[in-house]
């Protein structure tokens, strides 16, 4: 998802991501015309690959959610992962804890 505010003729002026506990703008989907309009006017976003990378840190909470719950649920194992990639997620799941968001994603019903 993104926040969009809109000017007083209501028209998109800023596109950006937010933290889901944060109340201000319009939430609206990724593809939605208005917005993918205003990136591509706006020189903001100049391809789809720009526009994929706003949504990375969302995809990447959801990865590292259905890693844990696939070992929770015993479908995989934690050591089955390459090192490397055990690894990052320990590192991340020690930011997280330290930071407090170690709780799946608060937005979880937008995935569905």
């Amino acid at each position: 998802m993104l926040y969009v505010e809109r000017n007083q003729k209501g028209e998109i002026i800023t596109v950006r991501r937010q933290l889901p506990d944060e109340n201000e703008g319009e939430k609206l989907p990724l593809l939605n015309g208005e917005v993918l309009a205003f990136l591509g006017t706006s020189g903001e976003i100049n391809s789809l690959a720009q526009l994929l990378a706003l949504t990375d840190d969302s995809i990447i909470r959801v990865l590292e959610d259905l890693i844990d719950l696939l070992i929770k649920k015993n479908v995989i194992l934690f050591t089955e992962l390459p090192e490397e990639a055990q690894e990052k997620i320990r590192e991340r799941k020690e930011v997280r804890l330290k930071i407090g968001t170690n709780a799946f994603m608060a937005d979880d019903e937008d995935i569905l």
